[in-house]
């Protein structure tokens, strides 16, 4: 007489809660909690605002494709308790029902709040999609547009307007005298060519004040002052991408998490005291960088599951000390990915829908995507 599987439950469905399930569903019974019914995937934000049906082709996807799943029960709804001695999730559905849900094993993927484009809140389909349209259209209507930021998210942003809209004024505006300090500065050298033959103006030295009580949730037309001292600066739409970050950890016992909110991890990204349960992504404090979001950690997640369930040894995640990986996103002549040693690795346009998202993304990476 065969057992049951365990049950894993996994909060959060998001890039790598997904990549998560789909490594554990033909080893256990999976349970994902997502506030979203489908993939919203929180990169390439520059694509997004551009371009944005392309960008859900790719990047907004109904759960229901992923042949992975198929042995998979997805909640729709939100985490908003856990009683780790009693091993229970409280999940209120989208209707606005509670429910409990045990678990064997928890993996904690619940994300981050970082401005307007990752949202904890429990959204339709139809809402995501309006709330796709709703920013590319405020953006697409402007005649300037001012982004403020210097990482990945606010360069791709200004890219890919300035390249999607020639007319467009578009001003990219930093703190320190490069952007994408935590990449390779070989990375900088490089975009910021691209950044200025696309028609970017580029604003080193900029500071900005964000003003008491701003969210960071929306595309405004405010005046932007600046700490380093420039007159403030105007512009018919401005994108906020400082890249301040809120973990969504409200629902998790506050002796679980550090002093910022993230859930505080050993190096086999297992709770101090608590082997049953995992936390991987952005919610994870790994690291500085929290990197175990963009370095396939969810492999080594699902591997360590395994072993902790058989009583075998489990692997440590190693942080690589520079972010990598695509910066501006789909450019006119293909997509470069650059290495955290920051060399660019280009995938030529024409590859793109032929073999790279095809082939590399939806069958070997997500292994199987349906049409």
């Amino acid at each position: 007489m065969s057992s049951s599987p365990p049950r894993v439950v996994i909060a959060g469905v998001g890039d790598t809660g997904l990549l998560s399930a789909i490594h554990l569903s033909r080893h256990a019974d999976v349970v994902g909690i997502s506030t979203k019914p489908g993939l919203l995937s929180g990169q390439e934000l520059g694509m997004r605002l551009a371009t944005p049906q392309r960008w859900a082709r790719d990047y907004w996807v109904e759960f229901g494709r992923y042949r992975r799943l198929d042995r998979a029960r997805l909640i729709h709804g939100e985490a908003v308790g856990l009683d780790p001695a009693e091993r229970r999730v409280v999940v209120r559905r989208s209707d606005g029902v509670e429910q409990v849900e045990p678990y064997d094993v928890l993996v904690v993927a619940s994300g981050v709040t970082n401005g307007f484009w990752r949202r904890p809140d429990v959204q339709t389909a139809d809402e995501v999609s309006a709330s796709l349209a709703a920013a590319h259209e405020r953006l697409a209507s402007a005649g300037s547009v001012l982004v403020i930021g210097g990482g990945a998210a606010a360069v791709s942003s200004a890219f890919q307007l300035a390249t999607r809209f020639p007319t467009t004024r578009v001003a990219l505006c930093f703190p320190g005298d490069a952007a994408l300090p935590q990449h390779s500065r070989r990375v900088w050298t490089q975009v910021s060519a691209r950044l200025a033959a696309a028609g970017v103006e580029l604003r080193a030295g900029h500071r900005a004040v964000v003003p008491e009580g701003f969210a960071l949730d929306a595309v405004t037309d405010a005046p932007v002052s600046w700490a380093s001292g420039q007159a403030p600066s105007t512009a018919d739409a401005v994108v906020w991408a400082i890249g301040r970050v809120r973990p969504n950890t409200a629902w998790l016992p506050p002796g679980l998490l550090d002093e910022r909110g993230f859930v505080v991890v050993t190096p086999s990204l297992q709770l101090p005291g608590h082997p049953e349960i995992f936390a991987v992504g952005d919610v994870a404090a790994t690291d500085p960088l929290r990197s175990s979001a963009r370095n396939r950690a969810d492999r080594l997640v699902a591997r360590n599951i395994r072993a902790h369930l058989a009583g075998g040894r489990l692997a440590s995640f190693e942080p690589p000390r520079r972010r990598w990986g695509s910066v501006l996103g789909v450019e006119p002549d293909g997509l470069r990915v650059f290495a955290p040693a920051g060399r660019a690795f280009r995938f030529p346009g024409w590859s793109l829908d032929s073999v790279l998202q095809p082939w590399i993304v939806r069958r070997g990476i997500y292994r199987g995507v349906r049409r």
